[in-house]
């Protein structure tokens, strides 16, 4: 992956890189393998790699970063699997629901891409839509974001849901570098940030 992204920025300027991946992340490393990619991922050192800082975090984080406007905000992301992250006054919080137990399975064999594969189009929606009631009704929150590229397999969103853009990692990706002054700084050692500073 690094000397795939150094080919093609091959003559960008950067300063800093920013990392969605798809797992846990703790202290800017991935902390297993992905279920879902090649590995060599766990243990890797980015920072040298790319000869710059960089800031490794769930992929929907990032794009959950790029999609918040304000207060309590869960975010979905129907894709290969079901990525998810809630943001409340600012503060991320990556989770991982997908891997939940849901019928017989998990919440992402039946919303993610081998759910849609196997169910097909109109079950799929079904379980779609009873999944995110259920973690609406679960966490309580004042904004939902479904993104992902599956996202637009729906007829129409669920409701109080507003459909979020894959392009908003790129936004989450400059957040994640914002300064946060000491009067965002959380007491759990989270860092804030402003949702309405310009990116």
């Amino acid at each position: 992956m690094v000397a795939g992204v150094k080919k093609l920025a091959g003559d960008w300027k950067y300063d800093a890189v920013s990392i969605g991946y798809p797992g846990p992340v703790v202290r800017n490393r991935p902390l297993a393998e992905p279920y879902n990619l090649g590995r060599g991922w766990a243990g890797f050192d980015f920072e040298t790699a790319f000869m710059c800082p960089v800031k490794v975090v769930n992929d929907a984080a990032m794009q959950a970063l790029g999609s918040y406007k304000r207060g309590k905000m869960l975010f979905l992301g129907l894709g290969t699997g079901l990525g998810s992250a809630m943001i409340v006054d600012g503060i991320v919080e990556p989770m991982e629901l997908g891997h939940l137990p849901y019928k017989r399975r998990t919440f992402e064999d039946y919303v993610g891409v081998r759910g849609f594969e196997r169910l097909g189009k109109k079950k799929w929606r079904q379980h779609v839509a009873d999944v995110i009631a259920r973690l609406i009704a679960a966490l309580e929150p004042e904004d939902v974001v479904l993104g992902g590229g599956n996202v637009k397999k729906l007829k129409e969103l669920p409701p109080g849901c507003r459909a979020g853009n894959n392009a908003n990692a790129f936004a989450g990706g400059f957040r994640l570098w914002q300064k946060t002054s000491r009067r965002n700084a959380s007491t759990s050692g989270k860092a804030r940030f402003d949702s309405h500073k310009e990116i």
